[in-house]
């Protein structure tokens, strides 16, 4: 359900997200599970992609289609974290047609954080981690 969700993101969808069948393709719901999940950390969150120690990697992914969209449709991509680890997070998407309670898809992502320089995990920074709890959802 939408209240379930503690941060939101519009998503347009594009003209070439559309496959043969008319409708958004799977692989582009993980590329707007992406889009949401790195928005936030960088916006919201203060991830520097660029100069930071720690990094999170993708080590699990999935999603789960419940009904079609097509362009011109929007997105509303709910994003959640269902678990905080020491060095893993696994943040849980929903994805809704713009103003609409009916979910399309759902999905989970699981960053693992890590050196930059000698990809070992490390634990996630204190102010990501805070950021980070006030997603998480029982």
């Amino acid at each position: 359900m939408r209240e379930d969700y503690r941060h939101w993101q519009r998503i347009p969808t594009r003209w070439h997200d559309n496959d043969v069948y008319g409708h958004v393709n799977n692989v582009v719901h993980y590329a707007f599970m992406d889009t949401v999940i790195n928005t936030w950390l960088i916006g919201a969150a203060g991830l520097d992609i660029h100069r930071g120690q720690a990094i999170g990697l993708c080590v699990e992914s999935h999603c789960n289609y419940r009904a079609s969209i097509a362009f011109p449709e929007a997105v509303d991509a709910g994003l959640r974290i269902g678990h905080l680890g020491r060095s893993s997070v696994r943040y849980e998407v929903g994805f809704y047609p713009e103003g609409r309670d009916d979910v399309v898809a759902e999905g989970h992502f699981v960053h693992v954080f890590v050196d930059r320089a000698t990809r070992k995990p490390v634990e996630i920074p204190v102010d990501l981690r805070g950021a980070m709890a006030g997603l998480v959802v029982a």
